[in-house]
């Protein structure tokens, strides 16, 4: 099988991560790389590091680690049956699905949210400052 060349020389760290299907494009490998998001042996890597097998990786993604360990260097995307053999994944499980924070969904035709609206939905989340109290008397201070 000409993907399993691992003979051939040294395989890029970006090039390896979308081989093996850790990110979609080979390009969001490499910005990954680039902004620090991609660690191998702990180290912090440019996207054309060089990996061998039994070296660590580290890819930081959509709010999730992944921990892999290299068992085979592919250079191809393959499928994903053949690309769970190239590591061994030692990531640590998902947050459940109850402990994500729920999405704000507003009405089909509403529009955008008004001030009011934006600063309600971040006190529900917990994103605000300290809750709403009422004015002072005398005014607005001027």
């Amino acid at each position: 099988m000409a993907a399993d060349a691992a003979d051939e020389g040294p395989v890029r760290v970006d090039a390896w991560i979308w081989s093996v299907r850790l990110t979609k494009t080979r390009s969001q490998a490499a910005t990954a790389c680039r902004a620090g998001h991609v660690r191998v042996n702990g180290d912090r890597v440019k996207p054309a590091h060089a990996i061998r097998p039994g070296d660590q990786v580290r890819v930081f993604l959509a709010g999730r680690e992944r921990i892999v360990v290299v068992l085979k260097l592919i250079r191809k995307r393959v499928g994903a049956p053949v690309a769970v053999q190239c590591y061994e994944d030692k990531s640590p499980p998902p947050p459940p699905r109850e402990l994500t924070a729920p999405v704000a969904v507003r009405d089909r035709g509403t529009g955008r949210p008004t001030k009011r609206d934006r600063r309600e939905l971040e006190r529900l989340q917990g994103l605000g400052g300290p809750p709403r109290t009422p004015e002072a008397p005398g005014g607005r201070g001027r």
